[in-house]
């Protein structure tokens, strides 16, 4: 199961069911499809978050206490429900399920939709008189797009649009791959690597410039060693992960298998930072690719199911530390 949280998107006032479908591809950086989608208001951390539509009875469970537990984690008091699918029954089997949990839990449901991408649906007895056949919408000329735009956010078509912004560039990678072969990091201290990482990362973030062919099989080079990458994952910084993550996604677009992980997991690390956990998600994909048992992509899939904000950024003990296995399990960020 796919579970995203949003990103810090400019904040915004919906006032009609427009506005909600509106809003939804800013805050979660791309247009959903067969989707759940929780908004969330009131509590001391809101967030938004995604999860794909189950199909199966079965699974309806399993998806409700995804969003339900860090709702009540997060002592969240309002959520919104949009869910994104051409066909009504699994929509509302699906709604019907959540918001009994939600109001159990204490949780007012304030508004609920289905939308097929082209008209919206009211579920739960809401907005009464709306016709069998939907409310016809369209929100590409809607202001909060073009808000977004102005400050500088971009919303993709998809998710696996947003996963493509990602993927290796073939030719960029062999570009590497080539210089790799000059790299030499068998000489010099992990010291003496970490030095040099952080002198280029921090002039490349700091410039909004990308890293030369040569810089970047160095680096990615460097990153192999254990203590150079624990290093450039502290130098991540909430007021910087915008540039982090334009750093780092240029970095994971080029580096060849080998070589991914590190790379991968900074750039889910900056983009969790940044308030983006589907990107983070997908650069946690990546990782997976070629280490499917890392520990730091294990370490942030956990922080991104439980909904914990970057705000504990800081407070975070790095996987492997003795207090790692139960620090992470359930952290009280309320």
């Amino acid at each position: 199961m796919t579970r995203e949280t949003s990103r810090h998107a400019p904040t915004f006032v919906a006032r009609s069911p427009e506005d909600l479908l509106a809003v939804v591809p800013v805050v979660l950086g791309f247009a959903p499809t067969d989707s759940v989608v929780m908004l969330t208001f009131g509590g001391a951390r809101p967030f938004h978050a995604r999860v794909d539509l189950p199909h199966d009875p079965g699974d309806v469970a399993e998806v409700v206490g995804a969003l339900v537990d860090p709702a009540v984690r997060h002592r969240v008091g309002r959520v919104v429900l949009v869910l994104y699918s051409g066909s009504d029954q699994p929509a509302r089997r699906v709604a019907n399920a959540l918001a009994r949990s939600l109001e159990r839990s204490g949780i007012a449901v304030v508004d609920c939709l289905r939308t097929d991408g082209q008209r919206w649906f009211p579920l739960l007895g809401r907005h009464p008189g709306v016709p069998a056949h939907g409310v016809r919408y369209d929100v590409t000329g809607h202001r909060f797009a073009a808000e977004a735009v102005v400050e500088g956010f971009v919303t993709h078509a998809s998710r696996d649009d947003l996963a493509r912004s990602v993927a290796a560039d073939p030719a960029r990678v062999a570009a590497v791959e080539a210089a790799l072969a000059g790299v030499d990091t068998s000489s010099g201290s992990w010291r003496d690597a970490a030095l040099r990482m952080i002198r280029l990362v921090t002039t490349h973030t700091g410039l909004g410039t990308v890293a030369t062919d040569d810089e970047l099989a160095q680096l990615v080079g460097d990153l192999r060693v254990d203590e150079v990458l624990e290093m450039a994952v502290e130098l991540l910084e909430r007021e910087t992960a915008r540039d982090d993550v334009a750093f780092w996604t240029d970095v994971v677009r080029r580096t060849p298998a080998p070589a991914l992980a590190g790379p991968a997991v900074l750039l889910a690390f900056a983009a969790w930072l940044a308030g983006h956990g589907a990107l983070a998600w997908c650069a946690l994909d990546r990782v997976v690719e070629v280490d499917a048992d890392n520990a730091w992509a294990g370490l942030l899939a956990r922080l991104l199911e439980q909904a914990v904000p970057p705000q504990v950024w800081g407070d975070l003990e790095p996987p492997g530390t003795d207090t790692d296995s139960h620090a992470h399990e359930s952290p009280d960020v309320a």
